[in-house]
């Protein structure tokens, strides 16, 4: 019997043992959660709790100092987007964008948007800027330097990855990465798009905006200036129009009147300036041989793009600099 008891003794005294600290580190952790971290404990905290200077998150760096320089060039005034409610476009905006690519009729545009935001979303997803999650971007560009550059890794470990025009992936993974989350383009550089993949339009005329509402509908619009796709492979919710009016702010306050416009790849960089908290930026400019081509061809006349009368790339190359310089971006070469 004594030994009955004792043996009931140890055991019941061992449970507790084996049960007291457990318990007592679950009450520490609750503790520490409920009071320590309290945008998580309590996630309907108003935004204006929280440090406007730093991203949510906690992780990302304060912005850099605005510099003279950089004060004299950034307004965070100009939305990137184009949406419903600001679908006014001042007198002057709308008379450069109208002339880019021709004449147009001003007068169609409020109906062209009308029909337009019937197939897309009308609002804009980077309206708040500041209860959010931080956004790490990798603008990544065509350029021949990115062949053999290993980047690829590197740029996948971005939240947003930004790619143009006739970018492609497949085959290049080891040097350009193998996601995309918006990809910019207008009619006559189109591509067909994965599923989640933001299509960012950059419109120059009034039939880029018909058209776009016709490759995702009725497929009605064939030519623009060229033959351009009658339907188009994207994510209807997903899509986001360019805004003319920031396309404007680009080509005044920062490549200031070099070359006709600005090129996609600096649209889609600004982009990323203002929508962003930490930037990469790759393959831009000429490669290792001073040659100026994609990175999935082999052209004859690699010096093209140097200097093509509508772009002027060896002023952008010194623009993205410039920004590097300013700790606005990281610049992969």
């Amino acid at each position: 019997m004594m030994h009955c008891i004792r043996w009931q003794y140890r055991f019941t005294h061992q449970k507790r043992t084996v049960w007291i600290p457990p318990v007592l580190g679950a009450v520490a952790f609750l503790i520490y959660f409920i009071y320590f971290c309290p945008e998580y404990s309590n996630p309907v905290d108003p935004a204006d709790v929280f440090d406007k200077d730093v991203c949510t998150c906690g992780l990302c760096k304060p912005k850099p100092l605005r510099t003279p320089w950089f004060e004299q060039h950034f307004n965070g005034s100009i939305e990137p987007l184009l949406v419903r409610k600001d679908q006014v476009l001042p007198d002057h905006v709308l008379k450069w964008w109208l002339q880019l690519q021709g004449l147009n009729n001003a007068s169609h545009l409020p109906w062209v948007l009308e029909q337009l935001f019937k197939v897309i979303p009308s609002g804009d997803p980077y309206e708040e800027q500041y209860n959010r999650p931080c956004r790490s971007c990798a603008v990544v560009g065509n350029s021949g330097n990115l062949k053999g550059s290993h980047h690829g890794e590197k740029i996948n470990a971005h939240k947003f990855i930004i790619r143009m025009n006739g970018a492609r992936t497949s085959g290049f993974e080891a040097d350009v990465g193998s996601r995309t989350t918006h990809h910019f383009m207008y009619p006559e550089s189109a591509v067909h798009l994965s599923h989640g993949v933001h299509l960012v339009l950059v419109p120059f005329k009034l039939q880029d905006l018909r058209w776009i509402t016709s490759a995702l509908s009725s497929g009605e619009i064939k030519f623009t200036y060229t033959r351009v796709k009658q339907f188009l492979q994207a994510d209807k919710d997903k899509v986001l129009i360019f805004n003319p009016a920031f396309f404007k702010y680009i080509h005044d306050n920062w490549t200031n009147h070099h070359g006709k416009y600005p090129s996609t790849g600096m649209l889609a960089l600004f982009f990323a300036l203002h929508i962003c908290d930490e930037i990469s930026v790759f393959g831009f400019g000429a490669d290792q041989k001073g040659n100026w081509h994609h990175y999935w061809e082999n052209n004859r006349f690699a010096g093209a793009f140097r200097w093509t009368g509508v772009h002027n790339a060896e002023f952008e190359s010194k623009l993205i600099a410039a920004l590097a310089q300013e700790g606005r971006l990281k610049f992969y070469k």
